[in-house]
Parts: structure tokens; sequence; C-alpha cells
């Protein structure tokens, strides 16, 4: 197996192995992948080991390291925007990006070597409570919807709880009605607890949207951009327009 780490602040991940094609995942920096396939010009498909999604990316957006270093565990960049010095020049990657193989300030993947010395934090020992939900979902506030996005500077609603249950060294996979399978089923709005997760669906019962409950009255979720608005039992209303805008299928706990 060919493993190998994005080293670029955000690569997108294509259906196909053409840049026109749909957009259905971004990696973020530091994210280690596996190589499936090789294709044609630059086109290589993978599988990222966080969440096993597979799509095509352009070749020199990763780049090979040990499977030592792909296993293991690292803390996140913390910040908005966090400068690195790659490969001796300057870099700006996205809040939630894997620092892999940083030690020291220092890290060196193959043909490249990086720096660090900003913010950081380890998801391992991070508090999974109230303050640290509101202080990392407070972060993406604005940031507009993007298909298939997964960072600051675009996000979809699935891409949205992911980041932030990473943060928390929650593994969730990337979709929305695939993160729906995970965790435990909670009965009503009245027993949520900051951090829960509320899913709803569409006339076909299909679940295609998800976020981020902070209380039994407020919802955090990307929807044109990420906003907070009012949730009742019945779904959500845009705290603008008073308009009802998605249908309240269930909620699910993980931590």
């Amino acid at each position: 197996m060919i493993t190998a780490v994005c080293c670029v602040p955000v690569s997108p991940v294509r259906t196909e192995s053409r840049h026109k094609s749909e957009m259905s995942t971004q990696l973020l920096f530091g994210e280690v992948v596996e190589v499936v396939e090789k294709g044609d010009e630059n086109w290589i498909r993978i599988r990222c080991l966080y969440d096993y999604y597979e799509g095509w990316i352009t070749q020199s957006h990763v780049t090979e390291i040990p499977e030592s270093v792909a296993m293991e565990k690292w803390h996140l960049a913390s910040d908005w925007a966090n400068e690195i010095v790659f490969h001796s020049q300057p870099m700006f990657i996205p809040l939630g990006s894997d620092l892999r193989g940083l030690k020291n300030g220092q890290a060196e993947w193959g043909k490249y070597s990086w720096s660090f010395k900003g913010n950081h934090i380890d998801p391992v020992i991070t508090q999974r409570n109230e303050k640290t939900v509101i202080r990392l979902t407070h972060r993406f506030l604005n940031t507009p919807y993007l298909w298939g996005g997964r960072s600051v500077f675009g996000i979809d609603c699935s891409g949205f709880s992911q980041v932030i249950y990473k943060c928390l060294d929650v593994p969730l996979l990337r979709d929305a009605y695939q993160q729906a399978t995970q965790g435990e089923g909670i009965g009503f709005l009245q027993e949520v607890k900051c951090g829960d997760l509320a899913f709803f669906d569409n006339d076909e019962g299909r679940i295609t949207h998800v976020g981020i409950l902070l209380n039994e009255h407020e919802i955090i979720h990307s929807s044109g951009k990420v906003r907070i608005d009012r949730i009742d039992s019945q779904g959500i209303l845009n705290t603008g327009t008073q308009e009802r805008t998605h249908r309240l299928r269930l909620i699910k706990r993980y931590f």
C-alpha cells in the first residue's frame, strides 16, 4: 500500500479524473490517503484513511510518507488560518489540519520539510464540553457553504460536523446520511446537550442535512453559510425570515 499525505492547504477530491467533475470532498493539509489507482496524466484515485472516502485528486497535492508516520496521531492546527513554512516557502493551512510528523516545530515528509510555531490542539485530551464546542463551531461562523467543502474557506453541512468532531477526537463518516448511522439516538430536543447532531430529511425520507445543536433551541449549521438558527420539534426556522427550512428526522449523541 502506498500512503501519502496532503501537502497543500486544501485539495479537492473529485468524482472523476478531470477538473470539471464534481468535488465530493476535500483533503486538509496533513491528512493521509492510500493510493488506490493511478490514472491518466497527473491524477490518482485515493482513499482517505480518516473516513475511507474515495475519489480522484491531483497527484502533486500529496507526497509519499512511511506508513509508520501515517498511522500515528498528531496535533491539529487550531487557528482559523495557520502559517507554516513549507519547503522554504510560506503557506497558510486551515483549522483542523494535521501537524503530522511535527516534532520540536519541524517535520520531514520525504523530499519536503516544513516548520510550524503556531497554536495547536491535541484532540485526544481536548475536553468535550459546551465551552469547547462553542469555541470551535463559532470559528466557522459566516464561512460560505461549499458542496464537498471541509475548511474555513468553504464547507458543507456534513463537512462542518466532521471537522468539528475531528478536533474532539470523535471520527465521523463523511456524508450526513452516513453520520446518521453512528452515535446513540436521542428521543427529544429537551434531552439534548451541546454538541449533539440533528439530522434532517427530504420528501423521500433521505437524510440530506446535519447540524450541531448548541442547546434545545439553537443549531449551528452550514446552509448558505455557517449560521445559527432556531430549532423545534419540527425542524429549523431561519432566524431572519422565520421560514421553515429543514425538517427534523432524528438526533444523535457521540460523546
